[in-house]
């Protein structure tokens, strides 16, 4: 057996062993749980109760309408948001501006950014404060700003972190398809931008986005952290209504709360039916329009629309970053001023309250994407080498396996097996978070893996050297700009796991992300803003490294052309 046979063997072994394994384990165990065969607390079903329980709490038929109505509307939004945007920039030689404008939003945690938003939307927010003066308001109005029964300051909150995303993915798939050829060929036969992009462009990108909009509706209908935080709460979404039950001493209650993984699950199930079923009425519908010649000249005008909600979406969370600063030096800050009177560092300087917390953040990202870095490098190596890189579809499928389930869904189960397990808490949120970071670290490096041209590895082996020597003088320097962007991401991905760390790793190993989530609903906005604050400064310092190095590094070779 080669080098590249046992490259590959054992790369492949670890991602099966550290990704699918455990998703199918968790998945399973919370399955059988779900109908009381639970061994470690004594019961051995089978039986219905666990689901009888949980149908019997108050508010779940209102819990589930939320979570799925929140879902949708917010990838929703966001998809028509982004496609207008991108319409609108498209060809005018803003696009590249566009995306530098928009990845300080994509690198902010989801929880610093719902922290923020409930700063400037809470009824003593900035927002609030702005009317006071042109509403009398002589103090902070009874109105549900945040927190509503409809769940509008949630989507509000996932449309600022899905938006960016969405920008990123169309800009990439951009480059896929002929854009200025089917535009000047729309044109030319009497169609207005909106009409090309909606008969033309549209129905080549769904394919290729398809994917990357699906994670985001999984993301959306599932998710904990910035529901808790902005969200309704009487009753919660189905999230957090479950993540509350496995918090829960009695672990009898973790029987209702499997039962509700696989509830949340099949909800998700839910939400990905009706997007296929939107999805073929959509092009149903623009195929008959484009058979009656609908040419839509009037409706170039409409993609200002989209455009304006998008500024306006953008501006909110660059309110909301402002405002976690604003808070975080604040001393004494009386409604209805617009800026804080007096201002401290004093929550600043007591490192005693996020020094450590910091520090273990940032040694769990570290940890987690060093490991999904060699894992991603071994895999994509052995499969250059063995010449068979279409051999990895298997893996292509397996990595994004975690990204369209419900976290709740196999986490639930995989903290039930945590209970016997003789791994550490600290080295379980680990793994938790590795099992995150590695997709998206893949899906950020294999593109400019697989694009390196094969002539160099060539000419270094003509010149004798070996494998281990290519990969090491040839291929890493060449894409160190890839390698750094893509551990840049999954840095930021792993500071932002909330739900890994607090269900593997049993509530005792805090994170900015599961101090900041906790603070956010305590009475002192000043240390709940200095946590979202580092839970941000970490990831951009991060990807500002990651820009700096390797332009230091290649500094010499500016000019001379190829991939460095």
């Amino acid at each position: 057996m080669t080098s590249a046979h046992v490259l590959r063997a054992v790369s492949g072994a670890a991602i099966l062993a550290g990704l699918g394994l455990p998703v199918l384990l968790g998945l399973g165990h919370g399955l059988a749980a779900a109908f009381g065969h639970f061994p470690a607390i004594g019961a051995h079903g089978p039986g219905l109760q666990p689901w009888r329980d949980l149908m019997a709490m108050p508010g779940i038929g209102r819990a589930a309408a939320l979570a799925l109505w929140t879902g949708l509307a917010a990838t929703g939004l966001s998809l028509v948001l982004a496609l207008g945007l991108v319409a609108w920039v498209q060809g005018r030689d803003r696009l590249r501006a566009l995306r530098l404008l928009l990845a300080p939003l994509l690198a902010a945690p989801h929880a610093a950014i719902a922290i923020g938003l409930a700063f400037v939307l809470a009824p003593s927010g900035w927002i609030a404060r702005a009317l006071a003066p042109l509403a009398g308001w002589d103090r902070p109005p009874d109105i549900a700003t945040t927190g509503d029964p409809l769940g509008l300051a949630l989507i509000l909150g996932l449309v600022a972190k899905e938006l960016p995303f969405l920008v990123l993915v169309l800009a990439g798939a951009l480059t896929q398809i002929p854009v200025r050829a089917h535009m000047a060929a729309g044109r030319s036969l009497g169609y207005g931008r909106a009409a090309v992009w909606l008969w033309l462009l549209l129905p080549q990108l769904w394919p290729l986005i398809r994917l990357p909009v699906l994670v985001v509706l999984a993301f959306s209908v599932s998710v904990v952290d910035m529901a808790l935080i902005l969200g309704p709460s009487a009753p919660p979404t189905l999230p957090v209504m479950i993540a509350r039950l496995n918090a829960d001493p009695d672990l009898q209650v973790l029987l209702p709360a499997s039962a509700g993984g696989v509830l949340q699950l099949g909800l998700l199930l839910c939400a990905f039916a009706a997007l296929w079923a939107l999805a073929r009425a959509a092009g149903a519908t623009g195929r008959a329009l484009l058979r009656r010649g609908a040419r839509l000249q009037g409706a170039d005008r409409a993609l200002a629309l989209p455009v304006l909600a998008s500024a306006g979406t953008a501006l909110a969370a660059v309110l909301a970053l402002a405002g976690l600063l604003a808070w975080s030096v604040a001393f004494s800050w009386r409604w209805p001023d617009l800026f804080p009177a007096e201002l401290t560092l004093r929550h600043w300087q007591a490192t005693g309250r996020w020094g450590d917390t910091a520090l273990a953040s940032g040694l769990i990202a570290l940890a987690a994407t060093g490991l999904a870095l060699v894992a991603a490098v071994a895999w994509l190596e052995s499969a250059d080498r063995l010449g068979r890189p279409a051999a990895d579809r298997w893996l292509t499928a397996l990595i994004h396996v975690p990204l369209l389930l419900p976290q709740l869904s196999f986490l639930t189960g995989l903290s039930g097996l945590m209970i016997r397990a003789p791994l550490p808490p600290l080295a379980a949120v680990i793994w938790g978070h590795w099992l995150f970071v590695f997709p998206y670290l893949m899906i950020a490096l294999k593109g400019p893996w697989t694009a390196l041209d094969p002539r160099l590895g060539r000419s270094a082996a003509a010149l004798g050297a070996g494998p281990w020597r290519r990969l090491w003088r040839v291929k890493l320097p060449v894409l160190l700009a890839p390698l750094a962007t893509a551990a840049a991401v999954g840095f930021a991905v792993s500071i932002a796991q909330y739900l890994p760390t607090l269900f593997l790793g049993g509530g005792r190993v805090e994170t900015l992300t599961t101090e900041a989530v906790a603070l956010a609903s305590g009475s002192d906005r000043r240390v709940a803003a200095v946590h979202a604050v580092l839970q941000a400064l970490l990831p951009w310092g991060v990807f500002l490294a990651a820009l700096a190095v390797p332009a230091v590094l290649h500094r010499n070779r500016r000019g001379l052309g190829g991939a460095a």
